[in-house]
């Protein structure tokens, strides 16, 4: 099927062709049975992502629908999740931000044997944190994401903060065709080599959405999740003023989002609580745009107010979290480390201007006589090949570290550690503002950025970009705790 990628696959331009658009901005919460495993199946599947006149799009998923089912649990509960495999080839899960034992850790090769074709593999593990997480395949995760497979993981507060109303939002975008079908374009070296595979239609809970009706004065949380193989959001509330309060399911000290212009800026694989108070008049309609693309906004949902109000001004409710187990790390005694990333289209140019050497970059560096052997980008000048590879550090278990990441590329890169949550201490030199805690960090193309943590979980970890495209092009390592 020949694919055409045209702006008319936008929200607009769907909602243009029907004036029935689906509204599903929800989706139906599963309480994990703490006492008999929770089942997941991934399989072949159909929904309509996008409304009428088009038709449902062939999608892989888990449950029959995309996202799949929203796992629930409180803090502190064990989980037992059964994941049985319909698909015709190999799959796993990996439970994404969960500080899980090693061997749940869901990353084929390293931490358990790929789940054949009807086979099942059952999954058990604490929720440890509270917070946003979300649940993913790591084989073939550049085509097996992009078709569907993932789902949404909350685990609860005891005590959480008083709001009038919960969303989660998984975002995510596809490349369609003209007839609303999955372009079967996955891996190509363009998406490797630059951006990622970017779509051309962004869904909300696997649908493009009609307007959502909320209320002035009306206090929400929202929490965001970004399931998008390489989207970048930086999502524009208008006139509304959103207030973070969790980062990759991690609570941070409340505040206004850190862009320049109040955007909130999620990259692949990260998550984002927001509590924001609805101060629009009654009757009004407010636009939430994606802007990280100039040059390819989306206009992603309409808030649309009721005629009457909630009430007159917005509630004065605390709304910090408490915060997550998490081991402290002691700065003045850490062990220090330096990772840089490398390659890709331009990267050549960059390490040149960065003043650096190594593996280069296409244009550049002699990676185009490195490429066919599968690398792309580059770790510490190593490109990953499969998931079997040696560790690119080893840790201290239980000690601090500190690892010093350079982005020596022309992208940008949301890099991810598995098993551990960090703190993000440095951006450039400059100590950052709220020394958040998070599993995915979004480096700028030239940023330097330390993260700092405890290596508490013993184990292999994978490391890498969750650009996931890059991830098959090499920007992957292991990380040993021992």
């Amino acid at each position: 099927m020949k694919s055409t990628f045209t702006p008319a696959l936008s929200r607009r331009g769907f909602l243009a062709g029907s004036a029935a658009a689906g509204a599903a901005v929800s989706v139906r919460p599963a309480w994990a049975d703490t006492t008999t495993p929770f089942t997941l199946r991934a399989a072949p599947g159909r929904a309509r992502l996008v409304p009428e006149p088009w038709g449902e799009t062939d999608i892989w998923c888990y449950g029959g629908a995309v996202p799949g089912p929203e796992i629930r649990v409180r803090q502190g509960d064990r989980l037992r999740i059964a994941v049985a495999n319909a698909l015709d080839e190999d799959t796993t899960v990996h439970w994404h931000g969960l500080r899980v034992p090693n061997a749940m850790d869901g990353v084929p090769h390293l931490t358990q044997a790929p789940i054949a074709p009807g086979e099942t593999f059952t999954y058990e593990f604490e929720a440890v944190d509270a917070g946003t997480f979300w649940y993913h395949p790591h084989q073939r995760s550049f085509e097996q994401v992009g078709r569907g497979l993932y789902g949404a993981l909350i685990i609860e507060e005891a005590n959480p903060p008083r709001a009038d109303r919960e969303m989660v939002w998984v975002l995510d975008d596809w490349r369609l065709t003209q007839e609303a079908g999955i372009a079967e374009d996955f891996g190509g070296f363009h998406d490797m080599s630059h951006d990622g595979r970017l779509g051309n239609t962004v869904t909300i809970n696997g649908r493009v959405p009609d307007a959502l009706p909320v209320q002035a004065g009306e206090r929400v949380r929202l929490r965001l999740i970004n399931a998008a193989n390489a989207r970048i959001f930086a999502l524009d509330f208008g006139e509304l003023a959103p207030q973070v309060i969790a980062l990759d399911g991690q609570p941070v000290t409340p505040h206004a989002p850190q862009h320049a212009r109040g955007w909130v800026v999620i990259g692949p694989a990260m998550r984002v609580d927001l509590m924001i108070d609805m101060t629009g008049a009654p009757g009004e309609t407010l636009t939430i745009t994606d802007r990280f693309f100039s040059d390819r906004n989306f206009e992603v949902v309409d808030l649309a107010y009721s005629e009457t109000p909630l009430r007159d001004a917005p509630p004065d409710w605390d709304m910090a979290l408490a915060p997550n187990p998490l081991p402290e790390p002691d700065l003045a005694r850490a062990r220090r480390h330096d990772v840089t990333f490398t390659g890709g289209m331009m990267g050549g140019m960059v390490e040149r201007q960065m003043g650096l050497s190594g593996s280069g970059g296409m244009m550049g560096g002699g990676m185009m006589n490195r490429m066919h052997d599968g690398g792309i980008w580059f770790v510490n000048g190593m490109a990953a090949e499969g998931h079997i590879l040696d560790p690119m550090l080893v840790l201290e278990r239980d000690a601090s570290h500190v690892i010093a990441m350079t982005n020596a590329t022309a992208f940008h890169h949301p890099i991810h550690l598995h098993g551990h949550s960090f703190r993000v201490i440095g951006r450039n030199g400059t100590p950052t503002a709220h020394r958040e805690w998070q599993d995915t960090v979004l480096m700028a193309p030239r940023e330097r950025v330390e993260i700092a943590f405890v290596a508490d979980n013993p184990g292999d970890w994978m490391f890498h970009c969750h650009i996931l495209e890059h991830q098959a092009g090499g920007m992957m390592g292991v990380i040993r705790v021992a």
